[in-house]
């Protein structure tokens, strides 16, 4: 019976893994004020970061989709695993050994069936390393020299190689305790006439990597001729393995891709290794399918691309028609990039590999770095593939070619190159070639918006509600960023959970009413329940999971981790001074609306009103100017 991992050692683990360090393997963070950092959701596609993590506070949240939590909910989500395999997972990042009570430590049967196929896939990929050494394999060593790489390319990138026979790796793995069903799940075995037998036999091997570094898959080339299988072999879909949602190279490029803003796309995994053995340490790769939409949010997290923000994005392609079409195809996803997409061919229409080889590292380079932009290209394939000698042939390429232009994101680049397309056509009416760019330019605008409403009521339908918009993330909490008494109640709420000390122990004393906004009094009763801001101010670290703890349910949590991520709204540090005027201000809101109830109060006493009744209502109204005043003159003195 699998026993349950122990309490301390779970709350250990959430304490020593760093929140930003996590989802820095996944996004591109960046200050985002207050202590907080910022980045594009990886839950949900955006081109604006609304996604902020407070490292101090170990928590997330996105105030587009309203995902929020702290570090093991964040990898529960983006890994989707269950709770003890996120355990498991991060536990040994940070040299920390579980215990499991209640049946006794039994490897192999409390592990997760993810934690398990990531062993499977870890110890597979180091036995490849060394039968790459092996008298067998001389073939496959042979194959990396002739291109390029000596055993230091092929050790850095954990390269390995696949014996011929049919249950080598099988009986390896099978004595180190994993299951025949284990090794079908993996997709390092395949099924045989007798059981699980190698899938990958007499290859070359490389490890497949997710974001993270973790081993998810593995590519093997064929290296003999009586092989009657394809070029390349990878690992089939599996749990672990989703070709769609996988970059080679991506564990390797991601920090230099964060780092300039540019991400190379090349054809294969020798492409790959002669990039970044040239000195192009931000060149990635899709495997054995061409690059999608998947891909494309990978390097947008990445790169922070946002309308406000210019990365590049640089495809390299075969010069030959298929390479030709792919980078078409490629053009057809440029609009989901904010950064500028190019392409770059070499002369002869070498790949990397080959450039690298015939050429040398510097070719490589220079390669890279003057890339065509991909629309440039794309408008250049329409035209030639169109008799400009005749009418009919300029006409039809000039309907092929302007549509292209139309798409350009940028107006003024857009104008040049309407320009530049007569020129090509051979129109000689710049303005009539420019006037047909912007019809259809404004056709497309017009198109887009209608696909996004109709794309909006479909979602609405789908969930059952009126087709003119979008269910709301969280129908139960509905505020108004725009109200300037919320706004007030919000802040606060804010400097209490991230900054207590600097509202301690006043802000103890306002009752839950002075939040009359119900979402807002939830988070206050909250506070309370954990004690109060004098006990945050006493323990600032474990603070906002005691409030999160103290909630009701998921909807004021995740309000909870949304006030503690969000930045206070100060262009300087929050301070003393700071929070002194929120206090003042709510308590200032909360007179206001009693002064409001005591004149109304008065108006439906009338003329019948007793003296008695006169006296008690006025004599209130006349106390409560008088403390607002005070308010006003002397601040949070007066409180």
């Amino acid at each position: 019976m699998a026993g349950r991992i122990r309490d301390e050692d779970v709350d250990a683990v959430r304490a020593a893994v760093r929140i930003d360090a996590v989802v820095g393997e996944y996004v591109q963070l960046t200050n985002g004020g207050g202590g907080q950092l910022k980045g594009l959701c990886p839950f949900h596609d955006e081109k604006s970061a609304s996604f902020y993590v407070n490292p101090s506070k170990g928590v997330y949240s996105c105030f587009g989709c309203q995902e929020s939590g702290d570090t093991l909910g964040f990898v529960m989500k983006i890994e989707h695993l269950s709770f003890v395999e996120t355990v498991e997972r991060l536990a040994p990042t940070v040299g920390i050994t579980l215990r499991y009570e209640g049946g006794g430590y039994q490897p192999g049967q409390q592990k997760g069936e993810r934690t398990r196929l990531l062993e499977i896939n870890k110890i597979a990929a180091a036995w490849f390393t060394e039968q790459l050494s092996s008298p067998e394999a001389e073939i496959g060593r042979r194959f990396l020299k002739e291109r390029g790489f000596e055993a230091e390319a092929a050790a850095h990138f954990s390269l390995g190689y696949a014996p011929g026979g049919f249950e080598h790796l099988t009986r390896f793995l099978r004595g180190r305790g994993f299951s025949d069903r284990e090794l079908l799940l993996s997709g390092i075995c395949s099924e045989g006439q007798r059981g699980p037998m190698d899938r990958f036999r007499g290859r070359l091997v490389w490890p497949i990597r997710d974001i993270t570094g973790e081993v998810v898959g593995f590519g093997a080339r064929k290296l003999r001729e009586d092989d009657n299988g394809p070029k390349y072999l990878n690992t089939p879909e599996t749990p672990l393995y989703k070709k769609s949602n996988v970059l080679y190279g991506i564990d390797l490029a991601k920090k230099d891709i964060a780092k300039t803003g540019r991400a190379v796309v090349v054809e294969g995994y020798t492409d790959v290794m002669a990039c970044h053995l040239a000195g192009v340490t931000t060149a990635v790769a899709t495997c054995g399918t061409a690059f999608a939409e998947d891909h494309i949010k990978i390097l947008r997290r990445l790169l922070m691309d946002t309308s406000a923000y210019r990365g590049e994005v640089v495809f390299t392609f075969d010069g030959d028609a298929a390479g030709q079409k792919a980078a078409l195809r490629a053009f057809e996803d440029d609009q989901k990039f904010a950064a500028r997409t190019s392409i770059a061919i070499s002369p002869g229409g070498m790949d990397p590999c080959e450039l690298r080889l015939a050429q040398g590292d510097e070719a490589v380079r220079t390669l890279i770095e003057h890339p065509v932009p991909l629309f440039l290209f794309a408008i250049r394939a329409a035209v030639a593939s169109h008799n400009l000698e005749t009418a009919e042939g300029r006409s039809a390429a000039l309907e092929q070619a302007a549509p292209i232009v139309a798409r350009i994101k940028d107006g003024s680049i857009q104008h040049d190159y309407a320009v530049q397309l007569a020129g090509m056509v051979g129109i000689l009416d710049e303005q009539f070639v420019v006037r047909r760019v912007n019809q259809l330019a404004r056709w497309q605008r017009e198109r887009d918006q209608q696909a996004a409403r109709s794309g909006v009521r479909r979602q609405g339908q789908q969930q059952g509600q009126a087709p003119a918009a979008a269910a709301p993330m969280r129908p139960a909490y509905r505020l108004n960023p725009r109200d300037p008494a919320q706004f007030v109640e919000r802040e606060l709420l804010k400097l209490a959970l991230q900054h207590p000390v600097l509202v301690a122990p006043t802000f103890d004393f306002y009752a839950q009413d002075e939040f009359p906004t119900p979402p807002y009094a939830a988070v206050r009763a909250a506070i309370a329940a954990a004690g109060g801001v004098e006990a945050g101010a006493a323990a600032p670290d474990a603070w906002s999971g005691l409030v999160r703890a103290a909630a009701p349910d998921d909807g004021v949590r995740g309000l909870i981790t949304e006030l503690t991520v969000e930045p206070v709204r100060t262009r300087r540090a929050a301070d003393a001074v700071y929070a002194g005027e929120f206090l003042v201000k709510l308590r200032l809101q909360a007179v206001d609306r009693r002064v409001a109830d005591c004149r109304a109060h008065l108006q439906r006493l009338g003329p019948r009103a007793t003296p008695e009744q006169l006296s008690a209502v006025q004599g209130e109204l006349w106390a409560l100017q008088q403390y607002g005043q005070s308010l006003r003159e002397r601040g949070a003195a007066a409180l």
